[in-house]
């Protein structure tokens, strides 16, 4: 079971293009209104890809915490694309989905979405990959990296890296690039390890556990971490129709009082959290082996120390997981993400992100009402190891 989380297809890359689009969604809108409509009391229902990146959803259902919130939810729906994952939440099908951060920007300011990041998924849990002969930034001059997609923290933090280091991102598909330039194209995570293992890219930056696939098969080695490049940033959030924010407050209370609480026994149980994500989980929630997510989630301490000694991670002091896990969606990283966007190449409609405040959108496609009072039910901030207070600065260099 190895099909691709992301594009399965050139197909898929096109629909999501058009899902968000005022048109593309329009229709879709209107399915989900009458869904609304005809079950207003809906269970709640998941939608997901097989990936690290919904960890705290699965684990959330895995243990109970949605019924012991008083929701009623059904067994999470495994998509394999993001077109389907948004197509479905956008007509109603689904009602919780986890979304790359950069998407839900696009979502709701470039197709008029009505919906809301109500949480944090995870922290981290990307990376750098590169061919096993690369050993620093400026080697990927004239090569080609793959990215996820366009709207992604992965593409955003690549390019700030490049760019840090005197390159240049372009996109010319086949076409030649310059010894200054870094060529990027959209991949499959799954294909992204056979492409790096045969000559076809030079790199690639993607969600785990592909980074670690391409490890343990010998098809290359991490080159940065992106969480040691923005410390600790988020990578997928929580997403939710504004339309049951509104009409069932107390619902979306339990939902997010149950991601919550996920979080905290996710960080106290690693590597029981790996084996309940893998293959051979009792709700096999991914495809995954469960030695390749234990690397992610619970890694050996000789590894950072591997990757310490190798300058793959320059920033020891800050004690950066490969992937860590806090709910609370501070405003400074929706701002900082909206200003790194609006100076991101990105292909296809982009026009909508040069009018946005940061400002403005930290206010209005967040809503933490939730989240708030989830984190102050299981004792605060504290819980999470941070500071009690809903303000940080963000931190990111290259």
């Amino acid at each position: 079971m190895t099909d691709s989380p992301t594009f399965r297809t050139r197909r898929d890359l096109l629909k999501l293009a058009s899902l968000f689009t005022a048109a593309g969604a329009a229709p879709l809108l209107a399915q989900r209104a009458a869904r609304a409509q005809a079950e207003p009391v809906a269970p709640l229902r998941i939608g997901y890809l097989p990936i690290t990146d919904a960890t705290a959803m699965l684990v959330a259902h895995n243990n109970g915490y949605f019924e012991e919130a008083g929701i009623a939810v059904e067994k999470p729906v495994m998509v394999r694309s993001w077109a389907q994952l948004i197509e479905a939440f956008i007509a109603g099908q689904v009602n919780l989905v986890h979304l790359l951060t950069p998407m839900t920007v696009w979502g709701r300011y470039g197709s008029k979405v009505p919906a809301k990041v109500v949480a944090w998924n995870h922290m981290s849990g990307s990376a750098i990959t590169v061919d096993k002969n690369i050993s620093s930034v400026e080697q990927l001059g004239g090569r080609t990296v793959a990215i996820p997609f366009w709207y992604s923290i992965h593409n955003a933090v690549l390019q700030h890296v490049l760019k840090a280091h005197g390159l240049t991102p372009v996109s010319r598909g086949s076409q030649p690039v310059t010894a200054q330039e870094v060529n990027l194209v959209v991949m499959a995570p799954a294909d992204m390890p056979p492409a790096l293992a045969s000559g076809r890219i030079a790199g690639f930056t993607v969600a785990e556990p592909f980074n670690v696939m391409a490890e343990t098969q010998g098809a290359g080695r991490i080159l940065r971490f992106t969480g040691d490049v923005w410390r600790d940033h988020a990578c997928c959030v929580a997403f939710m129709h504004e339309h049951d924010l509104q009409t069932r407050p107390q619902w979306a209370q339990g939902v997010v009082d149950a991601l919550v609480k996920a979080q905290i026994w996710i960080r106290d149980h690693r590597a029981e959290t790996a084996q309940i994500l893998s293959r051979d989980g009792a709700g096999r929630y991914t495809p995954h082996t469960q030695a390749n997510l234990l690397k992610v989630l619970a890694p050996d301490p000789a590894d950072r120390k591997q990757y310490v000694d190798s300058g793959v991670i320059r920033h020891p002091d800050w004690d950066d997981k490969r992937i860590d896990f806090q709910p609370y969606p501070f405003p400074s990283y929706t701002e900082a993400l909206v200003r790194m966007l609006q100076g991101t190449l990105i292909q296809g409609d982009r026009g909508f992100l040069d009018g946005l405040s940061p400002e403005r959108v930290a206010a209005d496609l967040v809503d933490d009402r939730f989240v708030r009072e989830a984190v102050r039910k299981q004792g605060g901030l504290a819980r999470f190891g941070l500071p009690e207070r809903y303000t940080r600065t963000e931190t990111i260099v290259a």
